[in-house]
């Protein structure tokens, strides 16, 4: 089996946790990393035996050998990445949101498209070991069919503290997590038919919104409603990272509470166990549970680019989830629920 090659683009909080996921999968070799602050990127390569660094990313597509390149820079830099990419021939994994907006996003798809080159997005979440057996249970009918769901992701921890440059978005929370839970509602319940948003921000010390309710209708049958907030005040369970899960069906209900406990109710009694992710000794204690979902996310892409089974969250897939990000902004402008045909 052939080791691809590929390059990491960006030095910063996430890199480290990204190429250090990358390294638990054989037949894949991280051979350069690019970061605008070059000692970032040096100090980085050094930690995890990476043999060449740039501080030019045009000069680094055209010095390596390259199978592709996962680009694990800050949104504002991330668009003009995946294009640079392209122009090159390569595939390219991006990091989320894929866009600062859909025109932009529209306009990467368009490149890589015309470049004939897979385009992937690095949608962790929905690969957390607790939420993908949540799925199977879903899929299995034991609950019957959804007819209401709630999907909550709400944490004092400082966020801001690992990640500064969050506290400059003018579009903040549904940009940074909404993607990730809007994203695991489609993965359970299909494409959303409408949509009503309310936004609130608590941290006077942040541009944008640090607090969101959506409500959609998905799938045609489903109402979902999404509870987002880092508004970093009190509260008495904080489970950060974890996503909390209720589903309520014909036949029972399945939830996902504190702790990684996967509940089952139907006719027959509670069934619970935990669903335990997998600890990897670089993950950050505070991030455990997200960390671990890089590994197989990453494999998920590994397998696609080597034609062995399809990715999940292709660019034109996750576009679908951005469309809902922008709507729910829409919404909350307007005071008025958005509807997708």
């Amino acid at each position: 089996m052939k080791t691809l090659r590929f390059a990491l683009f960006g030095a910063g909080f996430w890199a480290r946790f990204q190429l250090a996921a990358w390294k638990e999968l054989p037949g894949v070799e991280c051979v350069a990393i690019y970061n605008r602050t070059r000692d970032k990127a040096e100090k980085l390569a050094r930690e995890f035996g990476v043999p060449a660094v740039y501080d030019n990313p045009e000069q680094l597509l055209k010095s390596e050998q390259l199978d592709f390149v996962d680009v694990c820079t800050y949104p504002f830099t991330l668009a003009a990445m995946v294009k640079l990419v392209a122009a090159h021939g390569l595939p390219v994994i991006s990091q989320k949101p894929m866009a600062p907006s859909l025109a932009v996003a529209r306009e990467n798809l368009r490149v890589c498209r015309e470049a004939k080159v897979p385009y992937f997005v690095h949608e962790n979440w929905r690969w957390q070991s607790q939420l993908r057996e949540l799925k199977t249970v879903l899929e299995s009918g034991v609950i019957g069919a959804p007819f209401r769901a709630r999907l909550t992701m709400v944490s004092g921890f400082p966020v801001f503290v690992n990640e500064p440059h969050l506290k400059n978005l003018e579009e903040f929370i549904l940009t940074d997590m909404g993607t990730h839970v809007l994203d695991l509602a489609r993965f359970y319940f299909g494409e959303a038919q409408s949509l009503y948003c309310q936004i609130h921000r608590v941290n006077r010390d942040i541009k944008g919104e640090d607090v969101a309710t959506v409500m959609l209708r998905m799938g045609g049958r489903t109402t979902v409603t999404i509870e987002l907030g880092y508004p970093q005040n009190h509260l008495e369970h904080d489970s950060f990272p974890q996503t909390m899960v209720f589903v309520e069906g014909d036949l029972g209900s399945a939830e996902i509470t504190q702790d990684f406990w996967l509940r089952v109710t139907t006719k027959t009694g509670t069934h619970a166990h935990r669903v335990v992710p997998v600890h990897y000794p670089w993950a950050d204690p505070s991030y455990d549970v997200v960390h671990s979902s890089i590994v197989a996310c990453n494999l998920n892409f590994l397998r696609a680019l080597r034609s062995e089974d399809a990715a999940e969250t292709t660019g034109e897939d996750n576009f679908k989830t951005l469309q809902l990000v922008y709507a729910a902004y829409d919404s909350a402008r307007s005071g008025q629920a958005a509807h997708f045909p």
